[in-house]
C-alpha cells in the first residue's frame, strides 16, 4: 500500500492543455444557461443559500476531514478525498435535480454561486485540511503548490468561462439557449473521453490500485449525499429542497479536481485514482437516486 503514494498517473502536457480547454468549454456551456435572475432568486431566499453553502463548503470538507482521521487511508488517497470535497458542485447536478423532481432553479443558482465562490473556497479548504492532517501535510511539503497559482488556475478554468458565458447569454439569449443545449452534452462527452484516454494509457496502474479506493469512494459519496439531505432536513426545508441539496452536496466537480491533481501533483496515484473513481461513481449514485425520487414522485401523483 505504501507504494500507492509514490505511483503517478502519466498525462503529457498536450493532454493536460486539452483537458484545461475542455473543462473551460464545459463551464462556458453551463454559464450559457445562467442569468442574473438566478442570483436575484437567491437573494429572495437567503436561508436556502445559507444552508446550501454551509453544506457544500463548510460541512462537507469538515466531514471529509473527520472521515480521513477515522479510517486513516493512504495519505495520497486522503488528499484525493480532500480535493474532491473542496471542489464546487458538478454541473450534472442540475440535470439530476430536474430528474428527481427537485428544485431545479435552486440547483442552477447554487451551482453558479458555488462555482464563483470556488475561486477562493476550493484552494482554501484544500490547503486548510491538507495541512491539518499530518500524513497529507508531509506530501504537501514535498510538492510545490503555490496557493496563488491554484487560485489563478481556478479563475481561468471556472471564473472566466462563467462570466463570458453569462455575458454572451445577456447579449444573444436565443443563440445562447441553442448553443447551451448543444455544448453541455458534447463538451462533457469530450471531457469524459479525454479522462478515459488518460487512464487507458495507465490502465495497468488503475486496475492494480482501484480496489484501494472502491469502498472509500462509495462511502464518501454516500455520506456527502446524506449530509446534504439531513442538513436541509434539520433546517426544516421542504422535501423538494432536501432532494436538491442532497444532490448538490453529493455531486462534486471531480473533473476540476482531476485537473488540479494533474497540474500540481503530477497525477499522484492515490489522488488521481480516487478523483477518477468518484467522477464515475457519483454519476451512477446520482442517477440512481434521481430515478428513485422521480419514480416515487410519479407514484404519488398517480395515486
Amino acid at each position: 500500500m505504501q507504494e500507492l503514494d509514490n505511483v503517478q498517473i502519466h498525462f503529457d502536457n498536450s493532454g493536460l492543455w486539452v483537458l484545461n480547454v475542455a473543462l473551460a468549454i464545459v463551464m462556458f456551456g453551463v454559464a450559457l444557461g445562467i442569468t442574473t435572475k438566478d442570483f436575484k432568486r437567491l437573494l429572495l431566499e437567503p436561508k436556502l443559500v445559507f444552508v446550501g453553502l454551509l453544506s457544500q463548503f463548510v460541512l462537507l470538507p469538515l466531514l471529509t476531514f473527520g472521515l480521513v482521521v477515522l479510517i486513516e487511508p493512504q495519505p495520497s488517497i486522503a488528499l484525493g478525498m480532500m480535493m474532491v470535497a473542496a471542489c464546487p458542485g458538478g454541473n450534472i447536478s442540475n440535470f439530476m435535480t430536474h430528474l428527481a423532481k427537485g428544485n431545479t432553479a435552486l440547483s442552477v443558482s447554487l451551482t453558479a454561486l458555488s462555482t464563483f465562490l470556488a475561486i477562493i473556497m476550493t484552494p482554501f479548504n484544500f490547503e486548510l485540511y491538507g495541512n491539518l492532517y499530518q500524513p497529507t501535510a508531509q506530501i504537501l511539503k514535498t510538492v510545490s503548490v503555490n496557493p496563488f497559482e491554484l487560485v489563478k488556475l481556478v479563475i481561468l478554468i471556472l471564473g472566466i468561462p462563467l462570466v463570458l458565458g453569462m455575458f454572451f447569454r445577456y447579449k444573444h439569449e436565443v443563440l445562447a439557449t441553442k448553443l447551451s443545449s448543444f455544448l453541455r452534452p458534447v463538451s462533457i462527452l469530450i471531457f469524459a473521453a479525454i479522462v478515459v484516454i488518460a487512464f487507458t494509457q495507465n490502465l495497468d496502474v488503475f486496475n492494480q490500485y482501484v480496489h484501494h479506493v472502491l469502498i472509500i469512494g462509495i462511502a464518501h459519496n454516500i455520506l456527502a449525499i446524506l449530509l446534504g439531505f439531513f442538513v436541509a432536513k434539520i433546517f426544516m426545508l421542504s422535501f423538494k429542497n432536501q432532494k436538491t441539496l442532497a444532490i448538490e452536496t453529493g455531486i462534486q466537480n471531480s473533473g476540476l479536481g482531476l485537473l488540479l491533481i494533474f497540474t500540481f501533483f503530477n497525477g499522484l496515484g492515490g489522488m488521481a485514482i480516487l478523483a477518477a473513481f468518484w467522477g464515475i461513481w457519483h454519476i451512477v449514485s446520482g442517477l440512481c437516486l434521481a430515478f428513485y425520487w422521480s419514480y416515487k414522485s410519479s407514484k404519488i401523483v398517480i395515486s
